[in-house]
């Protein structure tokens, strides 16, 4: 038999070869190339430290080096749009947030992505609270002092986030609907500058992440008046949560979870949460958790995905009663 004449596969049917693989083999042969992580934040905020905690460890366990790429914009919704239009990217991932997939999508009027369908959502990493902190020259050394200053104030006190329709910035607008004052929010571009501030004295408070905080705390810069949880944060033992200073309605949790593109072939997204909960498991990244008063994951993909639900559900009421409008 005279033999076949050799025939040249399209390119794109080369590039699919792969993807037309039994499960168990493609599983196998990726990744192969560096992984790309999306923070949606600016470096040095809680999304980008928890990523960097996690990314060296997941690397290695996957056998090739993680690129951390800061995306920062639009409450974390220019980071996840970047994922999100990239259907089947096996090589592309982000962590998910409360403000990027729990806020953003209902805060903005026309959304770039769709929270739940454009992703492949893989489980939750860990959940922290906000702290309320202030100069240590504002004359005010627990949270009912705090509101006692802004009652009656026009504008009451003012308050700086990292952003405007970031989690911080709501619950510092439950807290005000809470007690019953007004505090005047002052977005900033990121936790950096608006500590910055708040330690020069240019403006009297902050709410911010727990983990972003906590060295300003430590080191004095900053007074704690309050967290956001429904009990005291074992990192900050000696700070009263809203809860118990009597303000439950203002009780949030901020949480982080990991994310992949819409399509991800199951066996690949398997690989990433067994990669995620051994790094979880880890007791060094553990005491480095909870020495910055993040609790760790997990939360099985069901559970995470039931969670983004339910905020959406959430703050699309809250967006809606404090008038929040996007920038």
């Amino acid at each position: 038999m005279p033999a076949l004449p050799h025939r040249r596969l399209p390119r794109r049917a080369l590039l699919a070869a792969p993807l037309l693989l039994p499960g168990p083999l493609r599983a196998a042969a990726w990744p192969t190339r560096p992984l790309r992580w999306i923070v949606n934040f600016p470096p040095g905020g809680a999304a980008d430290t928890l990523s960097r905690a996690l990314g060296e460890s997941i690397g290695m366990s996957l056998g090739q080096p993680i690129v951390i790429e800061n995306r920062p914009g639009a409450g974390g919704m220019v980071g996840a749009e970047l994922l999100a239009r990239a259907p089947g990217d096996a090589h592309l991932v982000m962590m998910s947030s409360a403000a990027s997939h729990g806020i953003g999508p209902v805060l903005y009027p026309n959304p770039p992505y769709d929270p739940l369908r454009d992703f492949t959502h893989l489980g939750l990493v860990g959940s922290f609270a906000s702290v309320l902190v202030v100069n240590p020259g504002v004359p005010a050394q627990s949270l009912a002092e705090f509101l006692a200053l802004a009652h009656g104030r026009p504008g009451g006190l003012a308050y700086g986030t990292g952003g405007n329709g970031t989690m911080n910035h709501l619950v510092g607008q439950l807290l005000a609907r809470a007690a019953g004052v007004e505090l005047t929010h002052v977005p900033y571009r990121g936790s950096a500058p608006a500590l910055a501030d708040a330690i020069g004295g240019q403006i009297p408070a902050v709410m911010e992440s727990l983990p972003i905080a906590l060295p300003h705390l430590r080191a004095g810069r900053l007074r704690p008046l309050g967290t956001s949880e429904a009990a005291r944060d074992a990192a900050a033992l000696d700070v009263p949560s809203f809860t118990e200073a009597g303000f439950p309605a203002a009780r949030s949790t901020n949480w982080f979870g990991f994310s992949a593109a819409a399509g991800l072939p199951p066996e690949i997204g398997a690989r990433w949460v067994a990669a995620i909960r051994a790094s979880l498991q880890d007791p060094a990244l553990r005491e480095r958790f909870a020495g910055i008063g993040v609790l760790p994951g997990p939360m099985d993909l069901a559970a995470y995905a039931a969670l983004i639900s339910s905020e959406l559900e959430r703050w699309r009421g809250v967006i809606q009663a404090a008038g929040v409008k996007p920038d």
